[in-house]
Formats: C-alpha cells, structure tokens, sequence
C-alpha cells in the first residue's frame, strides 16, 4: 500500500462566519461537482453523506468523524465509492485571515495500490480546490441569515424517588419514545443545576435530573462511595423509569461518571454529553490526586462546612461576564451540600479506578466546555475530543465552546448550551 497526503489551501473575502455557514453543511450540496446528496444514520447515530458526482453513477457514503462550529472544523472519513482505496480521511477547516477574510484548509491522507494511489490523490486535490473557489463565490453572493432559536417552554416535571440504599431523587419529564437523556451534576451542584436543560431536551425525549448521591434529596450510601457504586445508581435509575438506552449528559464530575458509565456499559448509550471535563483525575499521578485531595479536606477537618467556603469556590466557578443572580445559584447549591457527601465526593473523584480507553466508546459524543472555564480549559478539552475522535471506533464527535461562560456553562449560558445540546438530541432523535 502506498500513503498519499493533499493539502489545499484557498482564501475567500467573505468573514469566516459566512463560510462556514456553507461549509459546515456536511449533508449540503453546495460543492459544484456534487449531482445528489442525502443525509443518513448509522446504527449508532452517526451522520454519513450519500452522493453521486455529476457525469457519474457512483455512491459515494463519507461519514462525519469530528465537527466543531466554535473552531469551524470538521473531519470525515471514506466509507465506499473511491476505488481501490484502503482508507480515506479528510479534514476542511475555515480560519481567519491575517490580511481580512477567510483562510480555507482542506486535507486528505489516503492510502492506496501503488498503481492508484497516486490517481486518487490528484482528483481529491482538484474537488477540494473546485470546492474551496465555490465555498469563497457562495459566501460572498448569498450570505445565510441564521435564524434565531426558539426558546424552550417550561417542562411539565415530577419528583421521582427511587427506593433501595441510597435512596435517590431525580427531576424528571413525561414519558416519550425513545432513549432518556440523564443529567449529571457536578460535585458542588445538585439536580437543580439543569432545570433550564430540562425545558429543552423535553419536546425532543425525556429526560431526567438525578441528585447525586448525598445531595439534595438523595442519601448517601452506607460506606464511601466509588464510580461502581454511581454506575449502579445509573442502572437503578433507567430501570425504575423503563428507559433501555441512555443518553447521559454530565458537568465536570458528573461528566467523569458519566464516561466511566460508558466504559462499563457502551452498549446501553444513544450518546454522551461531557461538559467541563471528562476524564476526571484518571490520567494524573498518585501525588497530585493526593494533593488535590488534601487540599479541599482542610476546611472540613478544622470544621467548616461548604457553606462557609462556597463563596471562594463561586469566584473559581463562575466566569467573568456571571450576573449576580447566576453566582447567587451556584452559592446556594455549594452551600447545600453537607460536609460528608462533599468529603464523599472528594475521596471517589480522587480515587480513579482507571484511566479510560477511548476505544469502547462507540456511542455519538459531543464535548462542551466554557470560554472562561479554569477547570477544564479549552485547550485540555479539545485535545481530549480530538483523542475521542482518533481512537474511538467509527468515532462521531462534536466539540463546542460556550462563550463568556466559566466552569458551570450550562447555568451561565443556558441559551447557547441549549442549543448545541438540542441540536445533538435532535439528531440522536431521528
């Protein structure tokens, strides 16, 4: 086999908002070589295009790999229709220009017969080139105009509790067809956290908010708890509501439990939302868990409540544009957890019982963290998505950035969280 790489780059006049308005349309047919397009699902969820080129009577099917309207970029790879090729992977990736504009990069790697590889790396130069002139033409005569989101009506919503030790209490919406979306707070939130996520994902499929053990008004367990310990009140939870498969939506820690859930049970998710963080403590040493750990354990060793430091933890959280009525949420909900379920939560999250393999995720991810977030940058996060996408089988991946948003973006940010998660649940939905 022999490899082959291709790489176009064009520049366009049009503000890289206008072209990526054309260019991110994975199932468009604004590419002037494409003759019919259509969109389809794999069994997972996963997006594939299916088009035939003009003068031909070839399918070709690509499936879309990663994608990120923040940095518009998008990957795909080749499923069927390019002959003789092994494997086909490419990537379109719309940037500002220095001098004004739209700078468009379009790659592909591609290994092949020696006979064909090389054939197949000078049409891929010439449709991206093509692609790259039509993208620049269409963004500067037929401006998109974005329509503005509905907003989301208040949830019809009940209290749920769940029998057995612990206890556990979760918000939850009507029954509907199809998978059940689960909220997962983090360690200094509470169900109440997603009240706003509940309006959204409710006209799409239900969806539930579960108090985390020790908090609100779930009970803690009879000894510490550990990530098998949540993954069990996870299976409690799909059962007493008839739910067979899951989509989980997690922040921060709520997020490392969610992924571990997937490492344990990938077959039972639709999808997996992973907000301000996912891999938790898992990939850092003994030491530094040991550090985090004892740190946070002071003020409860010499007494204090998170009450009393819930105003210093508010000021890590929130991000700089947090309104006085957000911080006032994020203190209530620190302030309310007791002191055991705080040193509870500490003690697993310092505990990782593994470091995860990307590989079992086989399950549409998308991966969301704020502008402003200290916790989980932005930089940290997107390498994480990119890891996703490079290991994970048949990967689907999606990475946003909430602007002007901290650590707990779906409560800073509502609106724009909404909308990118209603948008992963819609798709999920189909």
């Amino acid at each position: 086999m022999a490899e082959e790489r291709v790489h176009v780059t064009g520049h366009a006049a049009a503000e890289p908002a206008a072209v990526w308005s054309v260019a991110g349309d994975f199932c468009g047919a604004w590419h002037p070589a494409i003759a019919t397009i259509r969109a389809e699902r794999d069994g997972r969820g996963a997006l594939i295009r299916a088009f035939t080129a003009k003068g031909e009577d070839t399918l070709y099917r690509e499936q879309l790999v990663y994608r990120s309207d923040s940095d518009r970029v998008l990957s795909y790879t080749h499923l069927e229709g390019i002959a003789g090729a092994e494997r086909y992977d490419a990537c379109l990736q719309v940037l500002a220009d220095e001098g004004g504009g739209s700078r468009i990069e379009w790659s592909a790697r591609l290994s092949a017969s020696s006979e064909r590889a090389p054939a197949i790396a000078a049409g891929t130069k010439a449709i991206f080139e093509m692609g790259i002139a039509a993208l620049g033409d269409l963004a500067g005569k037929l401006p998109r105009e974005v329509a503005p989101a509905a907003c989301a009506g208040k949830a019809a919503r009940e209290t749920v509790f769940i029998a057995g030790d612990p206890r556990l209490a979760l918000t939850v919406t009507p029954q509907r067809p199809g998978p059940l979306v689960l909220f997962l707070h983090g360690i200094g939130g509470a169900r109440t956290n997603w009240l706003a996520q509940l309006d959204a994902a409710e006209p799409i499929m239900r969806a539930a908010a579960l108090d985390l053990r020790g908090y609100g008004e779930s009970r803690l367990g009879p000894s510490q708890s550990t990530v098998e310990d949540y993954c069990g009140d996870i299976l409690r939870v799909a059962e007493e509501l008839g739910a067979r498969r899951l989509v989980l939506c997690g922040l921060s820690y709520g997020s490392w439990l969610a992924t571990s859930f997937a490492m344990r049970h990938p077959e039972m998710l639709a999808g997996l939302v992973l907000s301000g963080g996912c891999t938790g403590m898992s990939e850092a040493g003994a030491a530094e868990r040991e550090a985090f750990r004892t740190a946070r354990e002071v003020p409860l060793d010499a007494g204090r409540t998170p009450a009393d430091f819930a105003p210093a933890v508010v000021e890590v959280l929130a991000g700089p544009g947090a309104d006085e009525a957000v911080r006032h949420r994020l203190l209530a909900s620190m302030a309310a957890i007791p002191a055991a379920t705080y040193r509870d939560a500490l003690r697993c999250f310092t505990h990782p019982p593994e470091r995860f393999d990307f590989a079992r995720l086989t399950m549409p991810v998308l991966m969301m963290t704020g502008r402003h977030d200290r916790l989980a940058p932005v930089g940290e996060i997107r390498a994480v998505a990119n890891r996703i996408a490079e290991t994970a089988p048949r990967a689907s991946v999606r990475f946003e950035v909430i602007e002007d948003a901290g650590h707990v973006c779906n409560v800073e940010r509502p609106a724009a969280y909404n909308r990118v998660l209603g948008e992963f649940l819609s798709e999920l939905a189909r």
